[in-house]
C-alpha cells in the first residue's frame, strides 16, 4: 500500500510518501529559493519521496514567519523555484507548494504583522494590527496571484496552509478571532476567509491539478478548536473542490500536547470516515509498520513524514526494502539496492 501510486485529479503520485512543508529559513531577505532550497528538495526526490511540498512560502512580504522564509510575492521568485521543481519531476517526485501568511506569528523585522483580531501571539510577539475588511480582500487575492505565480513555476499541487497559528488557523478558532463582523463570531464566519482564500486559488488555478488545505484539528486549550469543531469547519468546505486535508494539530498557542507515534492519525481517521474527504496524517509516523498500517486500516491515504526525512533523505528505498516493496533506485544508486 505504501509503494502503490495514488491519482489525484490528473496528478499521479507514484507512492504515498508525503515530505512535510518544513521551513528552512534559509532564504536571504529576499524571499527567493537558493541552492540550500535546491539542495534540499533535490535531495529527497532522489530519496524517493513520492510528493514533495515545499515550505511555507509567504503570499506577501510582512506574512514572512521570519526575515529568511521563501515567498511568491513577487514574479522574481518564480524562476529559482521552477529550478527545483524541474529537477525533483527529473527523479519522479510529484512537486507542491504550501501558501502561507503567518499572521500575528510574524517576525519580519521591518513589518508590522496583521491578525483577525489585535492580540499578539505572546508576550516575546509583536501586537498584530487588526485587518480591516479591506485589508482581508487584498490578503486573499495575494493569495490568488501566488497560485499564477505557482503555475508559472510548475507546481503539480497548491497546499493552503491554515493551520498551526497562522493567519487562516487565527480566524478559524475563536481563541485568537474575536471579531464582530461577517468574518468573526460564529463557525460559518469564522470560516469565511478560508472559504474566500479557497475560492480565490481555484479561479486560476487548473482544474486538473489537486489543491490540498492543512489544518490544526486540535487546539489542545479549552474554548478552541477541537475535532468537533474542526469537523464543521470541514464540513462548510466540503462542495469547495479540496483535493486532500493535511490533517496537524496545535500551534494556535503554547499548549502541553502527549506525543506519541501516529499522535494525529485519529483526527484523519474521523475527517477521512465523517467527511468523506481524502487525507494525508503526519506526527511521528517514522517507522514503515506504522505508515503501512495507517493506510491499510484507511485511516489516511497518504503518509507524512517530516521531521524523519530530514534525519534521512533515502527513509522511502529503505522503507521499501523494509516492506519487500521491489521498487525502481536511481540508476547511480543499484549498486547499493540490497536484495
Amino acid at each position: 500500500m505504501l509503494f502503490e501510486p495514488i491519482k489525484l485529479r490528473n496528478i499521479i503520485i507514484k507512492n504515498r510518501i508525503m515530505m512535510s512543508p518544513m521551513c528552512q529559513y534559509s532564504a536571504q531577505g529576499d524571499g527567493m529559493a537558493n541552492d540550500w532550497h535546491f539542495v534540499h528538495y533535490v535531495t529527497r526526490a532522489v530519496g524517493g519521496t513520492g510528493l514533495i511540498i515545499l515550505e511555507a512560502t509567504d503570499v506577501e512580504a510582512r506574512g514572512r514567519i521570519t526575515d529568511y522564509d521563501l515567498g511568491i510575492w513577487k514574479d522574481e521568485q518564480i524562476q529559482p523555484l521552477k529550478r527545483i521543481v524541474d529537477e525533483c519531476k527529473k527523479y519522479g517526485a510529484t512537486i507542491g507548494i504550501q501558501l502561507s501568511h503567518a499572521g500575528r506569528k510574524s517576525e519580519v523585522t521591518d513589518d508590522t504583522p496583521v491578525a483577525p483580531t489585535s492580540m499578539e501571539w505572546n508576550k516575546d510577539y509583536k501586537t498584530p494590527k487588526e485587518l480591516s475588511k479591506k485589508e482581508i480582500k487584498d490578503i486573499i487575492n495575494k493569495f490568488r496571484e501566488a497560485a499564477v505565480r505557482a503555475e508559472k513555476a510548475g507546481f503539480d499541487i497548491i497546499e493552503i496552509h491554515g493551520a498551526h497559528g497562522y493567519l487562516i488557523h487565527e480566524f478559524l478558532s475563536p481563541l485568537s478571532n474575536k471579531r464582530t463582523d461577517e468574518y468573526g463570531g460564529t463557525t460559518e464566519n469564522r470560516t469565511r476567509f478560508l472559504r474566500e482564500v479557497i475560492q480565490a486559488v481555484k479561479e486560476v488555478w487548473p482544474k486538473d491539478k489537486p489543491i490540498f488545505l492543512r489544518v490544526s484539528a486540535d487546539d489542545y486549550i479549552e474554548g478552541g478548536i477541537n475535532i468537533d469543531e474542526m469537523v464543521r469547519i470541514l464540513s462548510l468546505i466540503k462542495d469547495e473542490g479540496i483535493d486532500v486535508i493535511d490533517v496537524s494539530s496545535g500551534g494556535l498557542l503554547n499548549a502541553k500536547i502527549e506525543l506519541y507515534p501516529g499522535y494525529q492519525v485519529k483526527y484523519s481517521e474521523r475527517i477521512k470516515k465523517e467527511l468523506g474527504f481524502k487525507t494525508a496524517s503526519v506526527g511521528l509516523i517514522t517507522q514503515p509498520e506504522l505508515a503501512e498500517d495507517v493506510l491499510r486500516s484507511g485511516r489516511a491515504d497518504i503518509v507524512i513524514l517530516g521531521r524523519e526525512l530530514l534525519r534521512n533523505p533515502y527513509w522511502p528505498l529503505q522503507a521499501a526494502r523494509h516492506l519487500r516493496y521491489d521498487i525502481q533506485w536511481p540508476k547511480q544508486y543499484e549498486r547499493a539496492k540490497l536484495k
